[in-house]
């Protein structure tokens, strides 16, 4: 059965291994604000709920909301998923035509741990990623934060980006979705035994760290390489070359576009000097990428760095205060495995 790889850290050639540390030994050393670039109309079939939740799973809430507000689980809109052990804050969306939440909800919620922030009407359901980004501010301690390369390793990061890769939560502890995944593909994937898609989902997170941790060990995960496909920064709007320029060359290193690594699926396979990274993935992997081209997913590409947002660093006694945003879909564990030795980041 698969394992988790110790995947390449960017910063390991620069400043080596990172020292212990701890994070999230409290909900409140983690916190999370999803910001969507638009807000509620004000009117419409769907009550929207902008929450604060502590040591809940974003799928709690919705079952709560569910059986609260007498509606189906599949009536209720997230735009993402929330960690459990950490105060996060995100929308939610109840449909309710022609009728008002019940009363008392807020408060009922509030007795379960759910902070009602802010609520309005709006004409459509939440969809899932359709925030803009997510704000982080994470206290971390330990030996890590005590060195004296911690800033610097820090402002690396703040000037050169972040490996974007999925998080190992995505891989659930002792990497059982992972192996869950390995086994739905062999024996055929089905929409009825992963009616979420999660375990294709884990098996397309698990090659891209693959891919980017060989690009990482090459040194060309931040540097384009002919028959890329590139990321804007600030969209999702991509492209393919078939040759890298000096333009190109400068713009990647400003980040202002980024190489992506592929989200195996269905479709032609990348070209020229990108195309090594690919076929290593299908010698490796044959049975995952084999399932889920069989499942029929669609090819889709990812960034292989994420930029830091807005980013701070606040030093305390023992510990210091990470202050950041990242685009949707990125994790904060990335940025922390970069910083200090953990279990939940090695």
């Amino acid at each position: 059965m698969l394992e988790l790889p110790d995947w390449q850290r960017s910063l390991t050639a620069d400043f080596g291994p990172p020292a212990p540390g701890h994070y999230r030994t409290a909900p409140e050393d983690f916190r999370v604000d999803e910001q969507l670039d638009f807000i509620p109309e004000g009117q419409g079939e769907h009550l929207w709920l902008r929450v604060e939740k502590r040591n809940l799973t974003t799928l709690e809430v919705v079952r709560q909301l569910s059986r609260l507000c007498s509606v189906g689980q599949r009536d209720i809109g997230y735009s993402g998923m929330k960690d459990r052990v950490a105060v996060t804050r995100q929308w939610l969306s109840v449909h309710l035509p022609g009728r008002q939440a019940p009363e008392g909800l807020a408060g009922t919620l509030a007795e379960l741990g759910i902070q009602v922030l802010e609520q309005a009407r709006h004409p459509r359901k939440l969809k899932r990623g359709v925030h803009r980004t997510n704000h982080f501010q994470l206290r971390l301690s330990g030996d890590a934060v005590q060195r004296e390369d911690f800033t610097p390793r820090w402002e690396a990061l703040c000037r050169h980006g972040v490996p974007n890769y999925f998080g190992h939560q995505r891989f659930g502890a002792g990497a059982r979705n992972l192996q869950r995944a390995q086994a739905v593909l062999a024996k055929g994937w089905r929409k009825r035994d992963d009616r979420q898609g999660m375990m294709l989902s884990t098996a397309r997170s698990f090659l891209f760290n693959e891919l980017l941790s060989v690009r990482l060990q090459e040194g060309s995960w931040c540097c384009p390489l002919a028959g890329d496909t590139l990321m804007l920064e600030g969209t999702q709007s991509v492209f393919a070359v078939d040759s890298v320029d000096k333009a190109l060359i400068e713009r990647a290193a400003a980040m202002d576009l980024h190489p992506t690594g592929v989200l195996w699926g269905v479709g032609e396979l990348a070209q020229g000097a990108a195309a090594k990274y690919e076929t290593l993935l299908r010698q490796r992997h044959p049975a995952l990428c084999e399932g889920l081209e069989k499942s029929g997913v669609k090819r889709a590409q990812r960034a292989l760095r994420a930029c830091l947002i807005s980013p701070s660093i606040t030093h305390e006694d023992n510990a210091v205060l990470l202050s950041f945003a990242l685009p949707r879909g990125s994790f904060a564990t990335a940025v922390i495995g970069e910083l200090i030795d953990h279990p939940d980041t090695a």
